[in-house]
Parts: structure tokens; C-alpha cells; sequence
């Protein structure tokens, strides 16, 4: 007690010193109350009505109940507390009745919820042990669906919110502690771990590696220090830095594969961030912890952004609810909307008023590549930032320089993540083309893209100097018909030379259409504008022209109209990202 003391007076006297601004955990509160708006008192009810008649199937419910619950707690939406007392109820009954797929992850939801309302004597203990006696009747064999029964078994991460649970369980005496079981679950998952310590869930995408991680740290912070900490703990330290690479200008996690550009995103990567600051507040590093915090910052901001927007929605769009677009069937509404704030209270529950927000230097130069498990370079320098993917998953993604961020800019005005032919999401265009900022090339008549699923990309280099940052790209589309292509960012925007044997080109997305507004699209010959929300995306091209090819594409932010910048063996595109000229 005494060490954790003199630790938080040294980081209070820290942010004296350095000036640096306090972020109070009460922020998280004050979002995941604005996520609530978004359920409205009827939207609620009908939800519980349904879930009363036909089960508990899903954790949206739980999750919404939990998240409710804790606001309470917070003396917040007060106005709902009877409708909360038939909902924790009827999550209770249910939760040890049935073997449904919400049970890994709703028991700790609920026990957390339990736990706020008990801290803050909400209801009286009668009323909370009568909720939390519930927990006893649960077995794991049969009320979980997955989990490991030895430490090889592959189950993916499934066992890592089973263990959670079962840990949350233990915590409220509500079943006998069995290390065993928690230490089979935490083997079961190290299988995935890359040299980067990143998580690799089935075919990689980048959420999951977050979500994976942000679990073992929960576990970590609930007191969990068996045989499995120290080589877990060491995983989640490396790949803490490394995240700080991979996330862009925007705050917003890396695009690649399932469950992207939702809410939710940034709220896994203010949980690993906030447990990494701690970390580092408790080493004496204040200056890492104050970067790590402000990183932190910039995640909340950019989901508060996304949660101004009315109607608020749980993807990156203005689409109608109603359509699903860019929304795996999975990933509806009900479930995913309120996994924001779910994600929101862990990070709460890992964060420390004391630390203050540190620097984080936009300005120096920084590139990383993942390993071969991830296939992604990124490249940091001035206020932009660039990702490369080198083989992608052509389920949601394709290859290519999927993602161009400028700080303060709206994310989607460039691009901020690819579009394929093929996805797995719900979009509303047929034909729709793959893209992402890629080379192309003239071949036997026939234009061929590096953002088709048969090209093969090889990065050549990478690397950082002063305040640049770059890479060096080989694109294969067929025999004879390859590119060279070099990426340079700086502070003023994003250079790409293209060359190659003929013609060569580089594909030029233009965002389009939102879900909602229209952007502003002109051409000339060597330059493509678009105007979006008071910014402007600008491509020129000193030394070829550039055309509309008449195609679309979509992803799932929206739709663009895709132009072509083409010229004899070498090209030049610059690309930059401004505020709008105001008239």
C-alpha cells in the first residue's frame, strides 16, 4: 500500500511539473451515457419484452442491462431504474438456465455491473446478493459453449472472455477458485501470439488482437498472477508499444478484417492503452505513460466525435440503421452499439486519475512493419499517417495503401480503409470494385490494379528519417506487368512514385457519399479534389493526367467514384489534406 501511494505522488507531482492535462475517469461515464442515448426508453423496452418472450441468445442484452446498471450506479439515468430492476432480473434467471452464446461474455458484464452497484449502495445488499446468489447455480460445463479443457486446446478467443467470467465469479465468492481451469484458458490463447506479442485470432484481423489483449489485461488488474502472468504480461508490454505505432493521427485502431470501423474500436484501444500507462506510471516513466495517456485522449475524442452525429450509429457511416451497411451479420445494432461503452467501463476500471496526458510527437518520422502474421507497414510523420496492407484478408480488405489520416481531418475523406469485390459486409453498389491508393498498370490493352485479389505486393524497404517517413513496394499483377512503387509522407502530405514497363497508373479513390451527404468532387487533368465537411483531399500530377474511369467502389464508410492517375513508364502523385478555403 505504502509503494502504490508514493507512486501516485510521484505521478501527481509529474503533472505539475510538466503542466500536462488531467483526463478524470468520469469521462467514461459521461460517454457511455451518451452511448445509452442512442437506445431510446422504447427501444429498451421492446428489447426486453423480446429477450422476456424468447430468451437469452446474445449478449447485447446483457451488455445493455450491465451498462445501464452502472450508469445508475454513477447517479445517472435515474428515470430508468424500475425498467433496470426487471432487466437484471430477468438476465439473472436466465444466464445459469441456458448454454447460449452470450454467456462467455455477459457473466462478467453483469458481475461488474453488480460490483458498482454494491461500491455505491444503489440497492440494498438484500437486493444484491439475491443477484449475485444467482451466479452459483452457473457450472461451467453447462453454461459456457467455449472454453479450454487443456492448456493446447484450440479455441480461440472464446476461452479468454470464458476465463474472465469465471474469474469474475470467483471474485464474488459466487464459485470455488480452480487455477487450473483460468491457467488452461490463458495457454490456450498464448498459441497465437506472434513475435510482436499481437494476438492472432483466425486470419488476423486487427480488432481482435486488441480485444484479446485488452483480456488478459482485465484479468491482470482483477489480481490474476498464476503461471501465466509474467510470459503474458511480457506479450502485453511489447505489443503496448508497438500499438502506439500502429494507431493513427485520428486515435482510431488499425483497419484490417472483421468487425472494423465501429465505435467500439477505439474503445478496446483506450483500454490497452490506459493499462500500459499504469505500467509506466508505476516503473517512474512519466514521460511514456503521459504519451501513452495521451494516446488514450485521442481514441475518446474520435469516438465523442462519432457519438455527436444524430442519428448516432455503431459504424463508421451515416447510413440508415435500418440498411446494415458495412455491418457483418453479426454486427448488428443491438450488440454492437453498446459494446462501445461495455469496452468504455473496462478502460475505466484500468485507468489512473493521477497520470497526466504527456506529448505525443506527431512530427518526427516513424515507420513499422508487423510481422508476416499481420502484413501491414505503417508510416508517421508531420500530422498524417499511412497503412499499408500487403496481403490482404479480400473478405473486407485489399491490398494496398488502405488508410491516409491527416489530425483534425475527417477520417473518411481520403481513405481510411480499402474496399473489395467481395465483402462480407453489407454494402448497397453491385459490381462494386476493389481499391485502396494503388499502383496499376497498362497490360496487353487491358488496365490492370494492384487492388485485384491476384496481385501479390512485396515490401522491398521501410524506414524513418528526420521527419519523413517511407516505403518501397513491389506490386506483381501478371507476368510482365509489375510496378515499383515508393511511398513518402511528410509534413506535407503523401508522395507515391509509380514505375514500371508502359503505362503505368495509380488508383485514385474519391470519397463519394456517406450514408447521408454528397462530398463535392472536380477534376482537371492533374488534379482530383474532394471537398468533405470543411477539408479538402487533393491528388495532383505534375507529369501525367488524370481520368475518371466510370467505376465505383464501396467499403464500409461509403461510396467512391474511382479516377486513375496514368503516364508513361514513371509517375508522380502527391496527395494532401487541407481545410477548405473558406469563400
Amino acid at each position: 500500500m505504502k509503494k502504490l501511494i508514493i507512486i501516485t505522488a510521484v505521478a501527481l507531482a509529474a503533472a505539475v511539473v510538466s503542466g500536462g492535462e488531467q483526463m478524470k475517469k468520469s469521462r467514461y461515464i459521461d460517454l457511455m451515457e451518451k452511448t445509452l442515448t442512442a437506445y431510446s426508453l422504447e427501444h429498451i423496452e421492446r428489447y426486453y419484452n423480446d429477450v422476456k418472450q424468447d430468451g437469452l441468445k446474445e449478449h447485447g442484452y446483457p451488455r445493455l442491462t450491465s451498462n445501464i446498471g452502472i450508469l445508475i450506479a454513477h447517479g445517472r439515468r435515474q428515470d430508468i431504474k424500475p425498467l433496470f430492476v426487471k432487466m437484471m432480473d430477468l438476465c439473472c434467471e436466465e444466464i445459469p438456465k441456458h448454454k447460449a452464446a452470450s454467456n462467455e461474455f455477459s457473466i462478467k458484464e453483469v458481475i461488474f455491473c453488480l460490483l458498482e452497484l454494491e461500491k455505491n449502495r444503489t440497492f440494498p445488499q438484500s437486493q444484491i446478493d439475491k443477484w449475485k446468489a444467482k451466479f452459483k447455480e452457473v457450472t461451467v460445463e453447462n453454461c459456457y459453449r467455449k472454453y479450454a479443457t487443456a492448456p493446447d486446446t484450440i479455441v480461440n478467443n472464446w476461452a479468454a472472455f470464458t476465463m474472465v467470467s469465471e474469474w469474475m465469479r470467483y471474485k464474488i465468492n459466487a464459485a470455488p477458485m480452480d487455477m487450473q481451469f483460468i491457467n488452461n484458458q490463458a495457454a490456450s490463447q498464448w498459441q497465437f501470439v506472434d513475435e510482436n506479442g499481437m494476438y492472432r485470432d483466425p486470419n488476423e484481423p486487427m480488432v481482435y488482437d486488441l480485444v484479446t489483449r485488452g483480456l488478459m489485461a482485465l484479468l491482470f488488474h482483477q489480481g490474476y498472477r498464476d503461471k501465466y502472468f509474467k510470459q503474458w504480461d511480457d506479450a502485453l508490454t511489447k505489443a503496448g508499444l508497438h500499438t502506439l505505432k500502429m494507431v493513427s493521427v485520428t486515435g482510431e485502431l488499425p483497419y484490417g478484417g472483421r468487425s472494423n470501423q465501429f465505435l467500439h474500436n477505439e474503445a478496446h484501444v483506450a483500454l490497452i492503452f490506459e493499462y500500459e500507462a499504469a505500467r509506466y506510471a508505476r516503473l517512474g516513466n512519466m514521460e511514456l505513460a503521459g504519451k501513452f495517456k495521451a494516446a488514450v485522449k485521442r481514441a475518446l475524442d474520435n469516438i465523442e466525435l462519432w457519438l455527436s452525429e444524430q442519428p448516432i450509429n455503431h459504424v463508421k457511416n451515416a447510413f440508415p440503421r435500418s440498411t446494415s451497411y458495412g455491418c457483418e451479420s453479426y454486427a448488428y445494432f443491438d450488440k454492437y452499439m453498446i459494446t462501445t461503452a461495455s469496452f468504455m467501463y473496462v478502460a475505466y476500471l484500468l485507468s489512473d486519475d493521477s497520470i497526466p496526458c504527456g506529448k505525443f510527437d506527431d512530427v518526427t518520422g516513424e515507420s513499422f512493419r508487423t510481422s508476416e502474421h499481420f502484413h501491414k507497414v505503417f508510416l508517421r510523420a508531420g500530422d498524417y499517417f499511412a497503412e499499408y496492407d500487403y496481403r490482404a484478408d479480400y473478405h473486407y480488405d485489399a491490398s494496398g495503401l488502405g488508410r491516409l489520416h491527416r489530425k483534425g481531418a475527417p477520417s473518411t475523406i481520403a481513405i481510411s480503409v480499402p474496399g473489395t469485390d467481395a465483402p462480407k459486409y453489407v454494402v448497397d453498389i453491385k459490381d462494386a470494385q476493389p481499391f485502396a491508393i494503388v499502383p496499376e498498370i497498362l497490360s496487353n490493352g487491358k488496365w490492370i490494379s494492384g487492388a485485384e485479389s491476384t496481385a501479390t505486393h512485396k515490401v522491398i524497404s521501410h524506414g524513418a528519417e528526420g521527419e519523413k517517413a517511407f516505403a518501397s513496394i513491389k506490386c506483381i499483377m501478371g507476368d510482365d506487368a509489375e510496378t515499383n512503387s515508393s511511398y513518402l509522407l511528410d509534413k506535407n502530405g503523401l508522395k507515391v512514385t509509380v514505375e514500371g514497363n508502359g503505362k503505368v497508373g495509380l488508383r485514385l479513390p474519391a470519397f463519394a457519399f456517406d450514408g447521408r451527404d454528397k462530398t463535392e468532387i472536380k477534376s482537371t487533368e492533374n488534379t482530383l479534389e474532394i471537398k468533405y465537411r470543411n477539408w479538402v483531399c487533393r491528388y495532383r500530377t505534375p507529369d501525367g493526367k488524370i481520368t475518371d474511369t466510370g467505376k465505383y467502389g464501396c467499403n464500409r464508410n461509403g461510396h467512391y467514384k474511382l479516377f486513375r492517375a496514368e503516364s508513361d513508364k514513371k509517375l508522380t502523385v502527391t496527395i494532401t489534406i487541407t481545410p477548405a478555403e473558406k469563400k
